[in-house]
């Protein structure tokens, strides 16, 4: 069974992800591992990844998953909003819009990712600006607590589910 994985990481978030799962498929047929490139390999198990851009994966991502035909996909991602299981299944109904339906689904994961400095920049200001609205400290908090993300606890998670996807095809 050749495994490609394909992955898009802005801060590394995702790519932290992706390494782990590399590593859980060391002794597996991986036949690609890197960022997109024009040239899809040809694989048995896609394993796709993104860091989410405005509720969506990133266009390289978008442009692959609309591209394959008649395959076996697993996606995972890292989202800066992250923690809530019902907004990663929100996510993952976008990401399955861009998948065609001849396609088997394996499967979603999802963890929180650290987001960069400006992010936090942009909500201070916006608190400092409209002080009596509570959903930019809201904000705030969740960019302080994706500060640790992904950590020990999403890495072997992320390689539980690997493992699970893997071990039923």
């Amino acid at each position: 069974m050749k495994i490609a994985i394909i992955y898009s990481s802005k801060t590394g978030n995702t790519k932290a992800l992706a390494k782990a799962i590399k590593e859980t498929l060391k002794n597996q047929n991986l036949i690609y591992f890197n960022m997109p490139s024009e040239k899809i390999p040809m694989a048995d198990i896609y394993i796709i990844g993104s860091w989410t851009f405005k509720g969506s994966p990133t266009d390289d991502i978008i442009q692959i998953l609309k591209a394959l035909k008649n395959k076996k996909i697993a996606y995972f991602g890292t989202a800066g909003y992250g923690g809530n299981p019902t907004y990663y299944q929100k996510l993952f109904e976008r990401v399955k819009s861009y998948i065609d339906s001849s396609n088997e689904i394996l499967g979603y994961f999802y963890c929180q990712g650290k987001m960069p400095n400006q992010i936090k920049t942009k909500y201070e200001q916006m608190l400092k600006e409209n002080p009596s609205e509570t959903k930019y400290k809201k904000m705030i908090d969740t960019f302080d607590n994706a500060l640790s993300h992904p950590n020990e606890k999403d890495l072997n998670n992320v390689k539980k589910w690997i493992n699970q996807i893997i071990d039923k095809n």
